[in-house]
């Protein structure tokens, strides 16, 4: 039932991260506070469509 996301960084927008996620259990995006090593700091990601 898990689905392949990735994740995108909100600053530079380079998609960084893969992680699974239920999306019947959780229809809406999800949005984790993760490191970027372009932006080298902890900036929100969020999944792509």
């Amino acid at each position: 039932m898990h689905d392949n996301i990735l994740l995108e960084c909100t600053e530079c927008h380079e998609r960084t991260y893969l992680t699974k996620k239920n999306k019947r259990n959780h229809p809406e995006r999800l949005e984790l506070k993760k490191y970027c090593p372009r932006e080298r700091h902890v900036t929100l990601h969020r999944e792509t469509k």
